[in-house]
């Protein structure tokens, strides 16, 4: 599995407020299921906005999600950033490829 990050920013209004709860509840599947593994807002942005972290086979699925989710079906996604991205450190270390750029790896001789 690789792992994507997802920024999205929404518009206020009406809209935001009639399809949060379908929203909350597509995303709480997403976690169910095992693709989602993180999500949450991101605080001091212009724009109500959150950060998702996806572990899914390829960009193709994420991208899917993404468009599944009744806040894009609904067309109250403003921005949307979609990026590959591979943990090296920390809570999802252990699932990352291990590859540090520029890193050469000691023969151990």
């Amino acid at each position: 599995m690789r792992f994507f990050t997802v920024t999205m920013s929404h518009p206020d209004g009406e809209g935001w407020n009639r399809h949060l709860t379908a929203h909350v509840d597509y995303l709480k599947q997403l976690v169910a299921a095992g693709s989602l593994r993180a999500s949450g807002r991101l605080v001091g942005t212009p724009l109500r906005s959150g950060f998702l972290i996806f572990t899914v086979p390829d960009r193709a699925t994420v991208e899917a999600l993404v468009a599944a989710d009744p806040f894009a079906t609904e067309g109250l996604i403003e921005t949307l950033t979609i990026t590959e991205w591979d943990p090296l450190f920390g809570a999802f270390a252990a699932e990352s490829s291990g590859n540090l750029p520029g890193l050469v790896a000691s023969s151990g001789a």
